[in-house]
């Protein structure tokens, strides 16, 4: 599947590393990597793109004490990686002394990597990526005739693999896959004037068998597009608010910004010196797994090679760690923790916990509004202040009554993520965040 193999990776790291050390450096990063993927998309059953992606790079950054250098290359002969080198070498002479620029102690790099099992080929060619896009599509049509146009359907395979190794003594890399099947249908009740729905829904996994089976893809994502026909208006009001899954795991992100290390180090955030403090309510607690088996936020080390492992970042409500990388824990006046690059798997649980998913969600809250799906970027990570433009579903008694549209959320984050009053058992995995919906105790609804 790729045309180079680690060992022939290995062997650009080392010639990389040797060449930063011929010019003098006090130290050198480089990596090198190879990904290929294919990408369809049909639109009402004919095909609207085909994207086949080859590509490959080595990059290398280099010290010369606090300075920092770096540079890169997609052609992998020996002239043109010394030229990069002696680009990223150049770069450093003339940047400015950082004193918390440089490598990760080696006592913190992973010496022995763990197989967490990320690299599941999908062999997949065009036709067949079409017929399952296709598939998901037709499959959408069928709910009803009151679906009435596509954003299309489409179908992804990625497969890559990198080697990265440092001057003082780590070498690492592995192959890992990512594949996703979607579908995004219109609804509309017919005539010109009627207004249109659109929804969409989809399923990712590293594993293609994992993948949800097509036709079901296309089904749930029509029945999401028709929920939304006829919809309501709102005045304006305080009430209770459930995000759902999906949209709970972006509010999870919101969290794990603000408690990372370039917010804090510039000051940007809505939660400084929170360390030891309660950001979430008692009966919540916020793990990061970065071993688990073949998920998509797993990784045996991160972008600096420091090994990763296994934490509580919030304990019963009570924040025990940040997310640092090797520069910004060195501003801080702390230590990495393993995050450069970002987070691992997050897995946010409660005590509060209702079974019965969703439903049960409904009926914890009684009355208020279901969020589906947020609009704009009205988010200050300063102040925490939150305001988006919002669809959902009006709920009394702990059943939908009506979808509406035309709304606008607001609160703040630090208020919002402290009034947690419970999270739901449709527990649903987003890139690196696992969460169930959230239901928050109250935020103010701006209608007509």
């Amino acid at each position: 599947m790729f045309t180079h193999t680690p060992d022939q990776f290995r062997e650009i790291i080392d010639f990389m590393l040797l060449e930063a050390r011929k010019r003098g450096t006090t130290d050198a990063i480089a990596e090198v990597s190879e990904g290929q993927g294919l990408s369809v998309t049909v639109r009402k059953g004919e095909v609207e793109t085909i994207e086949q992606s080859l590509d490959k790079q080595v990059g290398v950054t280099v010290f010369l004490g606090h300075r920092r250098g770096n540079a890169s290359t997609s052609d992998f002969s020996h002239a043109s990686m010394r030229a990069t080198v002696d680009a990223a070498y150049h770069i450093a002479q003339y940047t400015a002394e950082d004193d918390c620029a440089g490598l990760a102690e080696s006592e913190l790099l992973e010496k022995n990597p763990l197989d967490l099992d990320l690299f599941h080929p999908w062999e997949i060619d065009s036709s067949a990526a079409i017929k399952i896009a296709r598939a998901s599509e037709a499959a959408a049509f069928a709910v009803s005739s009151k679906i009435k146009n596509s954003d299309g359907a489409s179908v992804s395979a990625h497969h890559a693999h990198f080697m990265m190794g440092t001057s003082n003594g780590f070498m690492g890399g592995y192959p890992f896959s990512r594949h996703y099947i979607s579908c995004a249908p219109i609804a509309s009740e017919g005539g010109k004037k009627s207004p249109m729905q659109r929804d969409d829904w989809y399923s990712s996994s590293r594993i293609p068998e994992d993948l949800a089976e097509p036709a079901a893809i296309g089904r749930y994502a029509a029945q999401r597009a028709l929920s939304r026909l006829k919809a309501h208006t709102l005045t304006t009001r305080h009430c209770p608010v459930i995000f759902e899954a999906p949209l709970a795991a972006g509010l999870l992100g919101s969290l794990v910004q603000a408690v990372s290390g370039g917010s804090l180090y510039r000051r940007s955030s809505f939660l400084l010196d929170s360390l030891g403090k309660k950001v979430l309510p008692s009966h919540i607690s916020l793990h990061e797994n970065p071993h688990l088996k073949s998920m998509s936020g797993s990784a045996p080390f991160d972008d600096e090679g420091v090994m990763t492992s296994s934490r509580v970042v919030v304990n019963k409500g009570i924040l025990e760690g940040y997310f640092l990388s090797t520069y910004s824990a060195r501003k801080l006046g702390m230590k990495t923790t393993g995050n450069a690059g970002g987070s691992h798997h997050l897995n946010l649980t409660s005590r509060k916990t209702p079974k019965g998913g969703l439903p049960a969600l409904l009926k914890e809250m009684g009355t208020g509004l279901l969020v589906t799906e947020l609009m704009g970027q009205g988010v200050n990570y300063v102040t925490g202040d939150y305001s988006r433009g919002a669809f959902g579903y009006w709920v009394e008694n702990g059943e939908i009554q009506f979808p509406v549209e035309e709304l606008t959320i607001a609160g703040n984050l630090r208020e919002m993520l402290l009034d947690i009053q419970s999270i739901g058992s449709d527990t649903l995995v987003r890139g690196t965040k696992e969460t169930g919906s959230i239901l928050i105790g109250s935020m103010t609804i701006g209608g007509k």
